[in-house]
């Protein structure tokens, strides 16, 4: 997917702004007639704690009231927050924070001033995590520098031009097993599909790989039984819709065609790397 060339905070301002209103959007189209107070008395506040404890059936009977309010929108579960009386909850990959009457919303990151934090970067850093070992590894290319013990996967696009400069970030990062899912978007580039079956039917699919990313050599046409269809759907599974897409050796994924030294501090922060086996060599 291109992606738009924005500087991180402009970049971090314009996605959560358009977050913001698309949800609100969302929140009241078709359900105007929910708007009302809710009937019923509110779920109890929490008390204190630097993670204030609520009891488990008022985070249900918010939850619940929040799907009751706005039908049309599909709510994951409650947790409350350090903000005494503000309660997260997911909405798809997005989360948001409201009060325990489900009226008022508030789209945008909590922030622990005292220690720095970004608290809800942290959340969806969670709830987007990957398990690593689940990946189809023998659907990848697999690539292993030096001792290989940090692993990244990379859902890559032959014609994305971020994936390109990506890859001339990635060829001087050492101590590291890389297994790259081709994964052609083809709305965006209707011939990546047949690069990426190239790619992978070639003698030799890694050079082939390197050829075309590094050096512009397109693949001969070729066929053969490939996992390019599978890669798709995979993506789809885990909720990737850009290229390129990295997931490190505990799951956390990054979107974009980061630095070499922001990839290689981004991945020495894993808190382990599993023992994959079984990918193609």
């Amino acid at each position: 997917m291109k992606m738009k060339t924005e500087a991180p905070a402009q970049r971090h301002v314009t996605r959560w702004t358009a977050s913001a209103l698309a949800w609100a959007c969302l929140l009241a189209a078709g359900t105007a007639s929910t708007w009302a107070q809710p009937t019923g008395p509110a779920p109890a506040l929490a008390a204190s704690g630097p993670v204030p404890s609520a009891p488990t059936a008022n985070l249900m009977g918010l939850a619940q009231r929040l799907q009751a309010l706005y039908p049309s929108t599909r709510f994951g579960p409650v947790h409350a927050t350090a903000w005494a009386g503000v309660y997260e909850v997911a909405m798809g990959a997005n989360l948001a924070y409201v009060d325990a009457s489900g009226q008022y919303f508030l789209f945008g990151h909590l922030y622990d001033m005292k220690t720095q934090r970004d608290l809800t970067a942290e959340r969806k850093d969670t709830l987007t995590r990957v398990d690593f070992q689940t990946l189809p590894l023998a659907d990848a290319l697999k690539e292993v520098r030096g001792q290989g013990s940090r692993v990244l996967a990379i859902f890559s696009d032959p014609d994305c031009p971020y994936c390109r400069r990506l890859e001339a970030e990635l060829k001087d990062l050492g101590d590291v097993t890389v297994y790259t899912f081709l994964l052609p978007l083809d709305s965006l580039h209707p011939e990546a599909r047949s690069k990426a079956v190239g790619v992978w039917c070639a003698p030799e699919p890694l050079q082939a790989w390197r050829d075309l990313m590094l050096q512009g050599q397109t693949p001969q046409a070729s066929e053969c039984h490939h996992p390019v269809d599978r890669n798709v759907a995979l993506a789809e599974q885990l909720g990737i819709n850009g290229t390129p897409t990295l997931i490190a050796g505990d799951g956390r994924m990054m979107s974009g065609a980061a630095s070499r030294q922001q990839i290689d501090a981004w991945l020495s922060r894993a808190s382990a790397s599993p023992q994959t086996a079984g990918a193609r060599p």
